[in-house]
């Protein structure tokens, strides 16, 4: 079900949900998606109190929430301000939040919803169009998520397996940016998981990624569980070598995936699909042992 609500000062705002699930997104500024939840629970989206209900000017505002972003990540290409109003569509079952062309890059940002009627998952499907006469040589679609404060995010790490002399496997490199210090007590670096909680209390910033063949990422906090699904191709390219991100600064903390790098022609359009899948009564992990009791049941029930 779609209806039209005022929300956190924003007078054109959206509510999508079914008996379990709800997201709340602004036709005002974006595409932004600034509420996640089951019934009744807190929103598992942070959102930037500094920025309800603002809309327009040309300086870029975080706003906080879900975004589609792309990369390679540069400056001032993508921190184009997203600060007018999208287009909102509802065809059939899918919701279509559609932002106007970018005026200095020619981009078209567009993000489809797709409510399952009767369980707590959402598609969520990215979409970049180049609207130019000339190719883009390299673009990726990134899929953030800033996620409410105080949980843990949860990397799934490559099967492990035994040292054989005479099996020469395929390296996973994981990525460190150069702020990050593995020593840090919000990581728990595991055999099989990645933990990064959130903390006000510690300010530095932190962020690691990998290509993550198993296809997903979770956040639990509340006694919820936020889980994204998507595809990683382990022989493409992606924007830092990463199909997925953990990244925490002492307050605000987001949960990435992304899509690989590719030529975009022109007028060609490309997609990044995330699946979200909602859990309830799920308690926070602490390392590997907890993930593979509280995490892992939630996880395997995804088709």
């Amino acid at each position: 079900m779609l209806e039209k609500i005022v929300y956190k000062g924003w007078a054109n705002c959206y509510r999508l949900s079914n008996d379990l699930i709800e997201l709340v997104f602004t036709g005002d500024v974006g595409p932004r998606i600034i509420f996640l939840g089951l019934k009744g629970k807190e929103n598992l989206l942070h959102v930037n109190s500094a920025d309800f209900g603002k809309t327009g000017g040309i300086q870029w505002r975080h706003y906080s929430g879900h975004r589609l972003w792309y990369g390679p990540e540069q400056k001032p290409r993508t921190y184009y301000p997203d600060n007018v109003p999208i287009q909102v569509k509802e065809e059939g079952n899918v919701v279509h939040l559609i932002q106007p062309v970018e005026e200095t890059t020619g981009i078209q940002k567009e993000i489809d919803l797709l409510i399952d009627p009767i369980t707590a998952h959402v598609k969520v499907v990215h979409r970049v169009r180049n609207t130019t006469l000339w190719p883009i040589k390299e673009i990726a679609i990134w899929a953030l998520s800033d996620v409410a404060d105080g949980g843990v995010e949860i990397m799934p790490l490559p099967e492990r397996i035994i040292h054989d002399p005479d099996v020469f496997p395929s390296p996973h490199p994981l990525i460190l940016w150069d702020y990050t210090d593995m020593s840090d007590p919000r990581w728990t670096w595991g055999n099989r998981f990645i933990l990064l909680r959130d903390s006000k209390l510690i300010p530095s910033h932190q962020k690691a990624g990998m290509k993550v063949p198993a296809g997903w990422v979770a956040y639990a906090v509340n006694n919820q569980l936020f889980v994204k699904k998507f595809t990683t191709i382990l022989n493409l390219d992606y924007p830092d070598g990463c199909s997925a991100v953990l990244f925490t600064n002492g307050g605000q903390s987001q949960l990435e995936s992304k899509g690989p790098v590719t030529c975009l022609d022109s007028q060609a359009t490309m997609e990044h699909i995330e699946d979200w899948y909602l859990f309830d009564n799920v308690q926070m992990p602490q390392n590997d042992q907890d993930v593979e009791e509280f995490i892992l049941p939630n996880i395997q029930t995804i088709s």
